[in-house]
């Protein structure tokens, strides 16, 4: 039982990580803020929260995952090597495809409801 909930306290310490020391994250924080303030005041109903709440907790986590492949990339070499370089291309990528997703989400929930 003390290592599942030890589990949870190094689950929390990288979550306290990414929003202290990971520059992409903070940004997607700020975006979470702005999205829900922008959700209350437009009036979502509780599947179109439903929806956002899915694609913001996926979308910090992805960060979350290319951040630690970033680090791991980087404790095994220092040197540029293409590989490593495609690695870190690849999450960033995977980050973005989800980012353009969730945003053209976004749009097809809020437009209709302020025209």
């Amino acid at each position: 039982m003390r290592n599942f909930f030890r589990a949870f306290v190094y689950a929390w310490n990288g979550i306290l990580h990414a929003s202290n020391k990971d520059r992409n994250f903070k940004v997607h924080l700020i975006a979470t803020i702005i999205v829900m303030s922008t959700g209350l005041l437009t009036g979502l109903t509780q599947l179109e929260w439903f929806i956002v709440i899915i694609l913001i907790a996926g979308m910090l986590s992805l960060e979350m995952v290319n951040a630690a492949i970033e680090r791991v990339v980087d404790l095994v070499t220092s040197e540029h090597h293409p590989l490593a370089g495609l690695a870190k291309d690849l999450a960033a990528g995977a980050v973005l495809i989800f980012a353009i997703t969730s945003a053209i989400i976004g749009l097809m929930l809020f437009i209709p409801k302020w025209f």
